[in-house]
């Protein structure tokens, strides 16, 4: 794969100092970031050393990509090894995870390194995932065994506080009706929080367990799912701002030099197209967690906890399809504030803007009437 034979890497060219998104795991920036602490190297990602330096990307599959994968899916993860780690724009190589053929590229890219088994668990572990958000990457991981550094999630102690604090608001009902017969429990909402987040089962959260009626075989599936639920949320009320400004920035961001009459209209089609897609993709996901809402309030306001309790398993789809979906619109927000921080000038020169417009229609995908008329 060579350079600027990938639209990929144009993109991931500016992730080459920021490490991760909810829509890329930069290994390499990881690597250089902890380049002194023994501990990230101690407990790596990867047994093979050469895979410790790669690029994991949530894609979103084109037409032809799909073609390449024995049941439908429109995302997959693509893992890419580039040339060089300290610039990702010189290209890579690169596979799908559970494309066909791809237990032996993936051989062949990590070289002779032992425990092949390992680090195929691992990749398939993160495939399970509907996005690279660290929060729920780094408790799906400990969920299925693997001991790697916390320097490899990198959510910082200031966002897992706000996170905590979020949570707590959001489920101080519930843990009023789990714990009122706990002596003391109601009023340790901090401590009970610090226990649902975390990755292990944890004595204090019985009585929770109990009022939704999960059983101990479905209990950490379904709790997955809901610290999933609340974590998306939070991440969602977190970036309210930012998609705002996305919205009216849009509009006013200028091109810097020439610009013929055409590509002035073509640029504001794709202006246009975007600014739909991405109303669409947040109407999409606040569906999703409007029926979240709906169904906890059946429990804390009436009193159902059969309901939300047979919500949580039976929502793995709903799950997916909402982590995708803040995945894109976290992506285009952040990735959107890196290209124009606040206090500089809005704007580009066209081939910049139009690229990273042109990738995040892209990630976006086909509107429904497209696709049917393709």
């Amino acid at each position: 794969m060579g350079k600027g034979s990938d639209r990929t890497f144009r993109s991931l060219r500016g992730l080459e100092k920021t490490a991760s998104t909810s829509r890329v795991l930069n290994l390499a920036a990881l690597s250089a970031r902890n380049a002194d602490n023994p501990e990230h190297e101690k407990n790596p990602f990867f047994v093979a050393s050469s895979l410790n330096g790669a690029v994991i990307v949530r894609h979103r599959l084109r037409d032809q990509e799909r073609e390449s994968f024995d049941r439908i899916r429109y995302t997959a993860t693509k893992l890419i090894i580039p040339f060089e780690r300290s610039d990702l724009g010189l290209g890579g190589r690169s596979l799908f995870v559970s494309e066909r053929g791809w237990l032996d590229a993936f051989e062949e890219l990590r070289g002779e390194a032992p425990d092949f088994a390992r680090d195929v668990a691992v990749l398939e572990a993160i495939d399970e995932l509907p996005s690279l958000d660290p929060f729920l990457l780094r408790e799906h991981m400990k969920r299925r065994g693997f001991d790697i550094s916390p320097s490899h999630f990198e959510i910082s102690a200031p966002d897992l506080a706000k996170m905590q604090r979020f949570v707590g608001t959001e489920i101080a009902k519930l843990i009023e009706l789990a714990y009122r017969d706990a002596e003391g429990q109601e009023g340790n909402i901090t401590r009970l929080v610090e226990a649902l987040l975390s990755a292990r089962t944890d004595d204090r959260l019985e009585p929770l367990r109990l009022t939704l009626r999960l059983e101990k075989e479905n209990y950490k599936e379904g709790i997955f799912a809901w610290k999933g639920f609340l974590y998306y949320k939070w991440v969602l009320n977190t970036l309210w701002a930012n998609l705002r400004d996305v919205f009216s920035e849009l509009g006013r961001v200028r091109v810097i030099g020439p610009i013929d009459t055409e590509t002035a209209a073509e640029l504001e089609a794709l202006k246009n197209r975007l600014r739909q897609k991405m109303e669409r993709q947040v109407k999409s996901v606040m569906n999703h967690l409007g029926v979240y809402d709906e169904v906890f309030s059946q429990l804390t306001v009436e009193g159902n906890a059969l309901a939300f309790r047979d919500f949580l398993l039976k929502s793995p789809e709903m799950f997916l399809s909402l982590g995708d979906g803040c995945g894109l619109v976290s992506h285009i927000a952040t990735y959107w504030r890196y290209q124009f921080p606040r206090g500089r000038p809005l704007a580009a020169n066209v081939i910049q803007l139009v690229d990273t417009l042109q990738d995040f229609e892209l990630s976006l995908g086909a509107d429904t009437h497209e696709s049917q008329a393709a």
